[in-house]
């Protein structure tokens, strides 16, 4: 009898027994402000007792007062299953050997009715049971490594990872592909680009922004363009794959150290910063964009792994009026290296002129990026930028903040020798410093000017 109601109590579980509708029925609800079709789903049980939810046809969840509901009319029943079954991925020979590695996210997700919240539950094996036109693209193999959502990925993590690859590269596997969660892939993306460089073979990041439950999800077309690049792109880099558009016209492969996440909820919140992306990618087919790029080898399975972090690197962003115990407290707390996201060129406050050249005094290593994103740290043209030179702050060209983040604390975790820092910080390893940022390396459209709203209307439909 409880499972009936399951997840309801209060004035939510009368409502239910009052018309007689269960749990996962198909039901009619009535109410003042009209009708709704749908399956009544369980309730979280965090939430209040005075709504019902129900799943419409479109696939989204509302929830429905039951104050205004007048009469639920039970049409159909049949309890969901919301867990995807794992299925052994078949093999079919003349195909790529791909290997999958699950992180969690939520591109293997589900939604949880206990809780209400998309949780990280889905094994890699149960993605060919989600989208079984993966068998037509590679044969899969999939390991679990880790189940977190993206924000709980470190340097743990990402050592661990990177040597994982290393070691299916060294068995002779023809791809990776990582499933990830987009809100930190870029970090991940720019620690393994580091941690494993010149791979032979490509190794594509992958998330979704939609859960596998929603009608518009973008898990299953992420995932077949991934599985696609690492099985056919002659592009051996670390790569993210995620939807060039807001539609389902195609994906981008970008390059590992020039990415952002832009946007919150878009599908295409993915976007190469300060250069255009590598590729773009169809279920039909690779169009590269990029000529330079790290090619696929056939001949060698040989790379450099080097697992390395430093746990005591941050990154500060400037705001005015930024005080100088901001400073203080990362000498106090032992920190070995920072990365500034400065203001215009690379500038920050005279206030802190003093700390920091305390922190430099101290051995701390630091270097200034730029808020911008787009653009190169230029300290030499303001005398505020060489003031903080010759304190012993660092410009680190046109790498993203997150980017230097990653580089510095991979830096660090190899040496805390200065020099040697500085000469792996201003090295380039994988297009994260480039010499020089293309034309259409920076292009923000914005509404409401007449040119840009006539281009809109000719690809926006």
């Amino acid at each position: 009898m409880l499972d009936m109601f399951k997840g309801h109590r209060g004035k939510a579980l009368e409502t239910l027994k009052k018309f007689k509708s269960r749990v996962w029925s198909d039901a009619i609800v009535k109410t003042t402000r009209g009708e709704f079709k749908g399956i009544i789903l369980p309730r979280s049980e965090n939430d209040d007792d005075r709504h019902i939810v129900l799943k419409l046809i479109t696939g989204y969840n509302i929830g429905i007062s039951v104050e205004t509901i007048t009469d639920i009319e039970e049409i159909g029943y049949k309890e969901a299953n919301y867990k995807i079954p794992e299925k052994e991925f078949p093999f079919t020979e003349g195909q790529a050997n791909i290997k999958l590695f699950g992180t969690g996210g939520t591109i293997a997700s589900r939604l949880d009715y206990r809780t209400g919240a998309v949780i990280p539950a889905f094994s890699p094996g149960e993605l060919y049971g989600a989208v079984p036109e993966l068998a037509d693209i590679c044969n899969l193999k999939t390991e679990k490594i880790f189940a977190v959502f993206s924000e709980n990925m470190g340097s743990e993590q990402y050592m661990k990872l990177a040597k994982a690859i290393g070691k299916e590269i060294k068995r002779g596997i023809d791809g990776i592909v990582i499933g990830h969660g987009t809100d930190t892939m870029h970090h991940t993306a720019a620690a393994l680009s580091f941690m494993i460089q010149n791979p032979p073979v490509p190794i594509v990041m992958v998330g979704s922004q939609r859960s596998s439950d929603r009608p518009s999800s973008d898990a299953a077309l992420n995932l077949m363009y991934a599985t696609k690049a690492a099985s056919e792109s002659d592009i051996a880099e670390v790569m993210v794959c995620m939807f060039g558009s807001t539609s389902d016209d195609y994906g981008l492969l970008h390059r590992g150290t020039r990415i952002r996440k832009m946007h919150s909820s878009y599908r295409s919140t993915f976007r190469t910063i300060g250069d255009i992306p590598l590729a773009m990618i169809t279920r039909d087919k690779i169009t590269t964009i990029q000529k330079k790029y790290h090619k696929r080898k056939k001949t060698t399975k040989e790379m450099k792994i080097i697992p390395a972090w430093e746990e005591k690197t941050t990154l500060l962003y400037y705001y005015p009026d930024m005080m100088p115990d901001m400073i203080d407290s990362m000498i106090n707390n032992g920190y070995k290296g920072c990365i500034i996201a400065g203001t215009g060129l690379g500038h920050v406050n005279k206030p802190l002129y003093p700390a920091l050249e305390r922190a430099v005094k101290a051995g701390m290593h630091i270097y200034m990026t730029v808020q911008t994103l787009w653009g190169y740290t230029h300290m030499s043209v303001y005398e505020t930028g060489r003031d903080l030179m010759s304190i012993g702050v660092i410009p680190a060209e046109n790498m993203l903040p997150e980017v230097a983040y990653v580089k510095l604390a991979w830096a660090l975790g190899q040496s805390n020798d200065r020099e040697e820092v500085k000469k792996i910080m201003l090295t380039p390893v994988c297009g994260e410093i480039t010499e020089r940022e293309p034309y259409n390396g920076y292009l923000i459209f914005q509404g409401g000017i007449p040119e840009v709203e006539d281009f809109i209307k000719k690809v926006h439909k």
